[in-house]
């Protein structure tokens, strides 16, 4: 049986550079069956077919000379939607895995009034997630979260030593040992969602890096966002609402 090294096949098989078939690789974004391809220099058998999930365009929900409001799909970075859009820039940012609305803005003095209101948390940010297990009662986990990096790569954590972080979580639909939930943060810190979900021992569904089981994605979408009177609202994606 002969073998070669992933990402190569995978450049063979769609036609593409090694540098993309790499990427692809990176973002979780190839599989063979059902079966993430994890490491891109990892040597298979030459006649493996890949699946390759195609990435979606993101779309404009909103657009003024202030503002840009995008709905952001999985797989794609923050500064990679900023690279799209020149003349704008982040105003704040979602994972990568993380799909939904995310805002970029156009005129400085609208970005440090926007900024204002982040510090304020008069922001209203909504999300929906899929978590493991059954919840059953809203919780409001309200505890500090520390984050630290290493290798370019966040981790965040519960801690007394770290900022104030509060998250609101609202059960609504309970399907096979999982939950669907509608979750509301204020702060907004790196991985809040994702660090005070696993410190209830409810993950979300694909996040391995804080102990969600295996799947496509991280299953979590920024639903709505409230700022300065004005609202965006990304719909839920397909996976969310077929995930049963």
């Amino acid at each position: 049986m002969s073998k070669e090294k992933a990402y190569k096949l995978v450049a063979l098989q769609e036609g593409i550079s090694n540098s993309q078939a790499k990427s692809m690789i990176d973002r979780g974004l190839v599989y063979v069956g059902n079966k993430k391809v994890m490491i891109a220099r990892g040597e298979i058998d030459e006649k493996t077919s890949f699946r390759v999930i195609k990435i979606e365009k993101p779309k404009i929900i909103f657009e003024n000379d202030d503002l840009l409001v995008v709905d952001k799909p999985a797989y794609v970075n923050s500064d990679e939607i900023e690279r799209m859009f020149k003349d704008a820039q982040l105003l704040h940012r979602l994972d990568r895995e993380t799909s939904g609305v995310l805002m970029l803005v156009k005129d400085e003095d609208f970005r440090q009034k926007a900024i204002k209101e982040f510090k304020k948390d008069n922001v209203y940010k909504e999300y929906i997630a899929w978590v493991e297990g059954i919840v059953s009662e809203p919780q409001d986990i309200d505890k500090p979260i520390l984050t630290t990096k290493k290798n370019n790569r966040a981790t965040s954590n519960v801690s007394q030593k770290g900022k104030p972080a509060r998250t609101e979580v609202f059960p609504d639909i309970v399907s096979a040992n999982k939950t669907k939930v509608k979750c509301i943060i204020h702060h907004g810190r790196t991985h809040q969602i994702r660090t005070h979900l696993r410190y209830i021992d409810h993950p979300i569904v694909g996040d391995e890096q804080y102990g969600g089981r295996r799947a496509k994605r991280v299953m979590l979408h920024a639903y709505k966002v409230r700022l300065l009177d004005m609202e965006f609202t990304s719909p839920e994606p397909k996976a969310f609402v077929h995930f049963e």
